[in-house]
């Protein structure tokens, strides 16, 4: 008991002491004004397409970004390794606000492309330098408080971001959903510069695995073909999926740590973890709408509201995770894909017509409370189980293993629509892709019962 007493003003202080508050600060403003983006910028593409002449290439400012993230994340890898965190963390935020400028003042497709492809670098280098930044600011027992206030920072983002960017689209422009951002980073790198500038030097560690670029292209290539085989169902669209799934398998040996895709106990649990829980989530997630318009009629506006009740039930979890600094990680992710499978199967009875759609709320609240319970549980035991100088390539691991699951799960519900379904009636489609996601949860809980006995 006395411990638990103790331990509440260090956690109230962990955040903004003198020792951390401008870490935090910046920190949380770079992430949301990242989420911001993200959440606002579908909102505005139908809009900009159009003024731009490219319907025809609808979904390419989202797979340009995907694929200049994925290299970026592993480049991030090796430089954090080599030479720390700081020189992504300037560079990330300074390249994501020129693609936001090249964006905002693109005059055609090509020219936006590029700056779409910007962002994704600038964001790629981030995901892994705010993790070695964390590393090297908090301890251990303190990593739990900054990963719920990461998760807090996506939250008003994910609320508002849609209807804010649709606003300023409708009022004065889509350009400015992108060009409104660019003060404000620039504010959060100033901030960095001077985080940085107080940051040890460096020392790389002797040894340490170390990610290939090339191999980095090639799955970043893969999940591209992957995702655009997905949306798009023809007998080519197999055949370059298959292409890209062969490619990714390749890179992935060189791209994961050793023992991943058996789930060693230890990291590659960790790692393998985050792409089966990030997965199953993505793959509820991205038919969801789709589900609650087709089967029970509800509106576009209305269709995704769940989903807002996910963000804040990911961010409610994460929160209380970051009030018990003494729980167990590795049961607190046991316990997240425990509540991420209830989830799901909320989700599989939603896509049935004969079950009330308001139980798809219940299902977000609770599977998005297993997410804010898992995801800072993994991002702190994959630090825990690192060597210092392999936490760049690991964590560029995990972020990349994360998109792996994720576009694979999306993909298997696309060919699920187009074999045994259709975008209206996805019901049977949903039911299969259901059990495959409740599997993928339901092993997650078998595969996290077991830690080697040290650390």
């Amino acid at each position: 008991m006395a411990s638990t007493i103790d331990s509440a003003p260090r956690r109230r202080s962990v955040l903004w002491s003198a020792e951390h508050r401008l870490t935090t600060i910046a920190l949380l403003l770079v992430v949301t004004l990242v989420a911001f983006e993200n959440m606002g910028v579908a909102t505005a593409m139908p809009t900009l397409v159009t003024d731009l002449d490219g319907l025809a290439l609808y979904s390419w400012p989202f797979t340009i970004f995907l694929i200049s993230s994925v290299v970026a994340t592993v480049l991030s890898g090796r430089i954090g390794d080599r030479r720390g965190p700081a020189p992504a963390l300037l560079a990330g935020p300074a390249m994501f606000a020129t693609g936001l400028v090249v964006a905002g003042a693109a005059s055609g497709m090509p020219v936006f492309l590029l700056g779409r492809a910007l962002q994704g670098f600038g964001s790629g280098l981030l995901l892994v330098s705010v993790s070695l930044l964390i590393a090297l600011t908090f301890t251990d027992h303190e990593r739990p408080v900054i990963y719920a206030a990461n998760a807090a920072a996506w939250v008003l983002p994910a609320v508002i971001g849609p209807s804010v960017a649709g606003l300023v689209t409708v009022s004065i422009g889509w350009r400015w959903v992108f060009l409104g951002l660019v003060p404000l980073v620039v504010v959060g790198v100033a901030m960095l510069v001077v985080v940085v500038r107080r940051l040890p030097t460096h020392t790389p560690a002797l040894g340490g695995r170390r990610a290939s670029v090339p191999q980095a292209i090639i799955a970043a290539l893969g999940i591209a073909a992957l995702t655009w085989a997905a949306q798009h169902h023809s007998l080519l669209a197999l055949g370059y999926g298959t292409a890209g799934l062969v490619a990714l398998a390749y890179a992935l040996r060189t791209l994961l740590p050793a023992g991943t895709l058996t789930a060693r106990p230890g990291l590659p649990t960790v790692v393998a973890s985050r792409a089966l829980i990030a997965g199953a989530y993505a793959g509820m997630e991205a038919y969801l709408p789709l589900t609650m318009s087709a089967v029970h009629g509800y509106s576009p506006a209305l269709a995704g509201l769940p989903l807002t009740i996910t963000a804040l039930g990911w961010s409610a979890a994460s929160a209380a995770q970051g009030r018990y600094l003494s729980w167990s990680r590795e049961a607190s992710l046991r316990t997240g894909f425990w509540l991420v499978a209830a989830g799901l199967v909320g989700f599989g009875l939603v896509s049935q017509p004969w079950c009330p759609g308001w139980l798809a709320f219940v299902a977000c609240a609770v599977g998005g409370a297993g997410m804010g319970i898992a995801m800072p549980a993994i991002s702190v035991l994959l630090l825990r189980y690192s060597p210092e100088g392999e936490r760049g390539f690991n964590t560029s691991a995990m972020q990349l293993a994360d998109w792996v699951g994720s576009a694979l799960l999306i993909g298997l519900g696309g060919v699920l629509l187009g074999v045994v379904g259709s975008v209206f009636a996805p019901s049977p489609a949903m039911a299969l892709l259901t059990v495959a996601l409740v599997a993928l949860a339901l092993l997650g809980v078998r595969l996290t019962g077991r830690w080697p006995s040290k650390v």
